[in-house]
């Protein structure tokens, strides 16, 4: 399985609509994850028109429309993996810590988080920690960036810059 990984878009208040280069390569994937800070529900349409399997959490700066419709937490099961996923909040040097309270008692693999608009791509503790940073917003890091992850009978991540 073939994911695609999104997260921080802020569309419309970053940027006025997913990059192109994104919507491509998410023509070619099985699932599409948005771990949250959509700000507008059409940017989950515009991911549906390319992927029809899209996942997605709330962020912290999504407003109560979206809310409504996103938890802030998720755990997706792919095979005999389990991903987690969730925004994040606070500070970002204590994001890591902040998402593995949250998923501890899960038996996650893979926890897909966001809000720092970096990217990150670690294994620690047999859990891989993925952040695929901000895919209009260049205020903490000098490029956009998605993500895509496989699940063979491995898993396999990596940050795409754009």
């Amino acid at each position: 399985m073939k994911i695609g990984v999104i997260a921080d878009t802020h569309i419309p208040d970053r940027a006025k609509e997913i990059p192109k280069e994104i919507l491509e390569a998410f023509k070619k994937v099985d699932m599409v994850i948005h771990a949250g800070d959509l700000v507008d529900l059409s940017v989950l349409e515009k991911l549906k028109s390319v992927c029809a399997n899209v996942k997605a959490v709330c962020g912290n700066m999504d407003p109560a429309e979206i809310r409504t419709v996103l938890s802030e937490k998720e755990i997706i099961r792919i095979g005999n993996y389990k991903i987690g996923v969730m925004h994040g909040y606070g500070a970002p040097q204590r994001l890591v810590n902040l998402v593995y309270e949250a998923f501890k008692n899960e038996a996650v693999n893979v926890i897909i988080f966001a809000h720092s608009h970096y990217p990150f791509n670690e294994k620690r503790q047999g859990i891989l920690y993925f952040n695929p940073g901000s895919a209009t917003d260049k205020i903490f890091s000098p490029y956009n960036s998605y993500g895509i992850i496989e699940i063979n009978d491995k898993i396999e991540a990596k940050v795409i810059r754009i």
